[in-house]
């Protein structure tokens, strides 16, 4: 088998570690609050629902950071907490301000000297852009949901960003912690690496613990990927 020519990554929880730094961000604007963990999992939760929205057709595509505020005012409204505009634009833009997970940076900057490296991820590009600019990851492009204008699992989110590239699916190897993300990939053509995240959603995390499938790589950490591939 070939090399792929781009490693496409997930972002939320297999390059960074958003749960930790969600709930540090709000524990310093919400000092008052007693379970930031508990507020960060809730805005979470919200993720998926409002993505579905736009997946099912019943809303035009709209971009990630506004349906966090969305969600954010949501779950400001069930805490009961008051915010002025301001206050809550820059809580939601903590999403731009996520912390890598300490062999992110390492293992993209070792893949990249033999791989395209680049996101497939649901953020919009000026999420993604501050993010890697916050975390000093060396992306090649700030790909995203804008430019496919389609959210995961959806199969245009990944064939279209293999276009964007001028490759074939094939060429592409997808790279996340979570099986239904790769599963989704591999049913495109791509093919796949698991990197495993067991705290991605906090010590109680029941999802994603192992790899599900025979995906084509499967690692402790994107060192560990980077070494499989002779980076």
């Amino acid at each position: 088998m070939t090399a792929p020519q781009a490693l496409l990554f997930d972002v939320f929880g297999t390059v960074v570690d958003w749960r930790t730094s969600i709930a540090a961000q709000v524990s310093s604007a919400l000092p008052e609050l007693d379970d930031p963990y508990g507020f960060a999992d809730r805005w979470r939760s919200l993720y998926q629902p409002s993505m579905e929205e736009v997946r099912s057709g019943a809303r035009d595509f709209t971009r990630l950071d506004d349906l966090h505020l969305e969600s954010l005012r949501t779950v400001l409204s069930e805490f009961d907490i008051q915010l002025s505009d301001g206050a809550v634009a820059d809580l939601n833009r903590s999403w731009h301000r996520l912390d890598a997970w300490p062999d992110s940076v390492e293992g993209i900057t070792r893949l990249k000297t033999r791989f395209v490296v680049a996101p497939l991820s649901n953020g919009n590009i000026s999420l993604l852009l501050d993010m890697a600019k916050n975390a000093s990851i060396p992306w090649d492009a700030i790909l995203g949901a804008e430019p496919v204008r389609a959210y995961k699992p959806m199969p245009d989110a990944y064939l279209r960003t293999a276009d964007i590239l001028g490759l074939r699916p094939d060429e592409c190897m997808m790279v996340a912690a979570h099986n239904s993300d790769l599963e989704a990939a591999r049913d495109c053509g791509f093919r796949t690496a698991f990197v495993r995240r067991p705290s991605e959603h906090g010590p109680g995390q029941t999802s994603d613990l192992d790899a599900s499938s025979d995906w084509t790589h499967s690692v402790e950490s994107i060192t560990e990927l980077a070494s499989t591939l002779n980076c």
